[in-house]
């Protein structure tokens, strides 16, 4: 392919996420979805209830079996190996990584095994399948995937060895004032659902340098960089039990002032990106105390407050959307009143 056809083709996919979205959604009319939005999942992956984030039990594969796909080449310009490589020549956002990541491979609530991967493994696929799809979009092919060979060999978006099922922590930050903190995703900035609005913080499951995977160091570390504004790079000393922010989220947690729960994991139908779904129910006064310092733009985008009892905003992620809805359906159990 072309290189000036590929850009074309990848800027036509950042600038209509939402309307591929859709498309995409609409390939897998039998697959469950969660809390009734675009987001995908399979039997078990939704609770009943919330569950306390400490429940959540993380095991870890250290030599998991391949997945059936990986890294293809459909589609790329000539020259390029990878997705990754295609973008990071010709349309690299500013956050851009080969960062090590965690991949999962089995999910058993309350028991969730990973494995090793990389992020660009994520891109690599998921990337790859969204622009397929845009590109048969708009160059009018039917609805289906006969023409979609990629996705096809993929197959169903919730088999989790199909494909490395790379996951991003998707927390929603609500208020005891009913308030949550609302994100959209520059596309000029970011790899993944430019142009849409989702929850925050929001960030890949990643290991810092050699830990064991573990969900609350990870969130942690994801609300000092996209509410506060910090760097990613914590420097060769850092340990995060002793950082006086990772130390008052933790005490604030312990006393209670901050509530944080899993509410299940799900897929995104365009890129198939997987979600785990937590929500943060915090102390008003605390959420001041921890975050009056509120940024407004961040390196993802732009940041700002909206009601929890408001309308959800227009093209938002559907894991953005899933959360809100779970949110929403066990305010009760989660302590919030109705504003």
């Amino acid at each position: 392919m072309d290189e000036r056809v590929w850009g074309e083709q990848r800027g036509s996919l950042d600038a209509a996420r939402a309307r591929f979205g859709k498309v995409a959604s609409s390939l897998y009319p039998d697959v469950p979805r969660v809390a009734d939005t675009a987001l995908l999942c399979s039997d078990g992956w939704v609770p009943d209830m919330p569950v306390p984030l400490g429940d959540v039990r993380l095991e870890w594969e250290a030599r998991p079996e391949p997945p059936a796909v990986a890294d293809p080449s459909d589609g790329l310009p000539a020259g390029f190996r990878t997705y990754a490589e295609a973008m990071a020549a010709l349309a690299p956002p500013k956050v851009f990584e080969d960062r090590p990541s965690y991949r999962l491979l089995d999910v058993r609530l309350p028991t969730l095994r990973f494995g090793p991967a990389r992020y660009f493994d994520g891109v690599n696929v998921g990337e790859s399948v969204a622009h397929e799809l845009a590109a048969g979009t708009d160059a009018g092919a039917d609805a289906g995937t006969d023409g979609l060979p990629l996705r096809t060999r993929i197959g169903d978006p919730c088999d989790l060895t199909r494909r490395p099922a790379l996951c991003a922590i998707t927390t929603l930050t609500v208020t005891t004032s009913n308030a949550y903190v609302l994100h959209w995703r520059d596309p000029a900035k970011v790899a993944h659902a430019g142009g849409l609005h989702q929850v925050m913080p929001v960030g890949v499951f990643q290991p810092l340098r050699d830990e064991a995977p573990d969900l609350w160091k990870c969130m942690v570390r994801e609300y000092s960089e996209e509410l506060l504004g910090t760097a990613e790079d914590y420097g060769d000393g850092f340990v995060q039990e002793e950082w006086p922010f990772h130390r008052a989220m933790t005490a604030a947690r312990d006393a209670g002032r901050l509530r944080p729960y899993f509410l299940g994991l799900g897929v995104d139908p365009l890129t198939f990106a997987l979600d785990l779904l937590t929500v943060v129910v915090i102390d008003a006064g605390l959420f001041g105390d921890l975050f009056g310092g509120l940024v407004g733009v961040n390196d993802e985008g732009t940041v700002s407050m909206a009601p929890f009892d408001g309308t959800a905003p227009r093209a938002m992620q559907p894991a953005g959307a899933a959360a809100l809805a779970l949110a929403r359906r066990h305010r009760e159990a989660l302590g919030l009143t109705r504003g």
